[in-house]
């Protein structure tokens, strides 16, 4: 048995065992938040992490690939709101549509409008421009009517070069849609003869791709 000196000095002084494990409260309270927090963190990441991001940036690639080309068109600015369905809808074989950075650009096989060295258009291409009187008459800016060629030379007293033939062909179609109501300061001709080439000239298919002309639709620039 202790006697009650010796039980005295082992007794802490009262209250003192309360203050000194105040801090351990405190400590735990941090604990607490610091794992209330990183559960948080886990639950707002993504599952997957990278995999995920990769996933959902394919998932909006997909989304965009699907639309109207026309819808992409920013190049575009109609002065009514139907000039997209028209772009959307245009279906003609051998005429197709591309954005590119200087605008909206309709793509036409020659074979459509021109006999073989010749840059008179035919009732045929007259009747394809024909059909694309609309979508141009609904735009505002301004048409470059782009003529182009493959590689294989040509000599005639009409067309000395591919760039006489380009540029004619060019001519023509701006002559045909001035006919049909598109104003010419709107418009400009140019021929490219065979330096923008879209397909090697190695191949007949390659030429044929090469062999075309270009409606190129530039909106104005404002101000």
């Amino acid at each position: 048995m202790l006697d009650n000196n010796t039980r005295h000095a082992l007794e802490l002084p009262a209250g003192q065992g309360e203050s000194d494990e105040s801090w351990l409260t405190s400590y735990l309270d941090v604990l607490t938040l610091l794992i209330t927090l990183f559960v948080l963190l886990l639950a707002l990441a993504p599952p997957g992490g990278n995999e995920a991001l990769e996933g959902e940036e394919a998932s909006m690639a997909s989304v965009i690939s699907s639309l109207p080309l026309a819808t992409l068109a920013t190049g575009i600015h109609p002065r009514h709101s139907g000039l997209q369905p028209q772009m959307a809808a245009l279906d003609i074989p051998g005429v197709s549509v591309s954005q590119g950075q200087e605008g909206v650009t309709l793509r036409i096989d020659d074979s459509l409008l021109f006999p073989s060295g010749e840059a008179v258009l035919t009732s045929l291409g007259q009747d394809v421009i024909e059909s694309l009187i609309d979508v141009l008459a609904a735009f505002d800016g301004q048409v470059s009517v782009e003529g182009h060629t493959d590689n294989l030379p040509i000599a005639t007293t009409r067309f000395p070069s591919n760039w006489e033939l380009s540029a004619g062909r060019a001519i023509a179609v701006m002559r045909h849609l001035e006919g049909q109501g598109i104003a010419i300061s709107r418009m400009r001709a140019v021929g490219y003869a065979d330096t923008q080439p879209m397909e090697s000239n190695a191949t007949p298919e390659g030429r044929a791709a090469n062999r075309r002309v270009e409606l190129l639709l530039r909106q104005q620039p404002e101000g």
